[in-house]
């Protein structure tokens, strides 16, 4: 039973990437850029207002911002750690070695996707202490950067697991990249685009009267990163967006369940297919 909770591919990975110079430096660069952006809006703030104090307002839109910067390293950054895990064993010819191993398909799976996910948690809790400098300030309830957090680490486990995902079924570390990118892209960009179209073809076909019910714009709006951490932050947004689509199915319960129908359909998947295509190829 112990065998089987334990995941000797997770503390392989976590070793090697926790023990790198690089991750570490990464990790002060990162709070270093936090720290400029942080006190640097604060400076500007004060000076172009001509007080000594920060307003609840001003607190708002800074922790606005830092909200969109986490999703914003979790959108772009994501990729770049998880798209090459598998294909990369492939491309150093190790793979074969580690399936030969008595670990099961999923803790490998399983486990070079956790290494990936517990650095970018790294990275985040690491910026707690410039994160929480908000509250000094009010204008923000802990409630909501729970919320906001907790939502960041669905995001990331769904595109980890995308990530993953072609990983296993792609050869290559780069044509896995871009198509793991080019998700990103998709429901980061082109839903957004998609959602304005649909509610414009929705208002324009109501001439005047109630807009019918849209379904699709929705959905659309519930799995959209950017449109959902607006409607977090700022409710008026999604009481807008529910108006628009006349539709009350709370968004959250949307996110959640598309990006966690995402996580598993992806980490099952690539279980699946991880000895499929090393069969194939030999």
């Amino acid at each position: 039973m112990k065998s089987r909770l334990t995941n000797p591919v997770l503390a392989k990975e976590v070793k090697l990437r926790f023990r790198s110079p690089k991750s570490f430096i990464g990790i002060l660069l990162y709070l270093l850029a936090m720290c400029i952006f942080v006190f640097g809006f604060i400076y500007t703030t004060t000076s172009l207002t001509g007080t000594i104090y920060f307003k609840p307002s001003e607190s708002v839109i800074l922790f606005t911002f830092l909200t969109f910067i986490q999703l914003g390293l979790v959108l772009f950054i994501t990729p770049g750690l998880t798209a090459g895990t598998i294909s990369g064993e492939r491309e150093r010819q190790t793979l074969p070695m580690l399936l030969t191993t008595s670990q099961s398909s999923f803790q490998i799976v399983t486990g070079k996707l956790l290494s990936s996910v517990l650095f970018l948690l790294l990275l985040i809790f690491a910026g707690l202490p410039v994160y929480s400098m908000v509250f000094l300030f009010g204008g923000i309830s802990p409630v909501l950067l729970v919320k906001s957090l907790l939502f960041l680490f669905v995001t990331l486990l769904a595109i980890g697991s995308l990530g993953v995902l072609f990983s296993t079924l792609i050869r290559r570390t780069t044509v896995s990249m871009i198509a793991t990118y080019g998700s990103m892209l998709f429901f980061s960009a082109v839903i957004p685009f998609l959602f304005l179209i649909i509610i414009q073809v929705n208002q324009f076909g109501a001439m005047g009267m109630t807009p019918s019910k849209s379904y699709a714009g929705h959905i659309l709006a519930s799995i959209n990163p950017e449109i959902f951490f607006a409607t977090l932050l700022e409710p008026e947004i999604g009481t807008g967006i529910q108006e628009m689509t006349q539709v009350t199915f709370p968004l959250w319960i949307g996110y959640l369940i598309f990006y966690g129908l995402i996580t598993i359909i992806s980490i099952w998947i690539a279980t699946k297919k991880l000895r499929v295509n090393m069969k194939k190829h030999k």
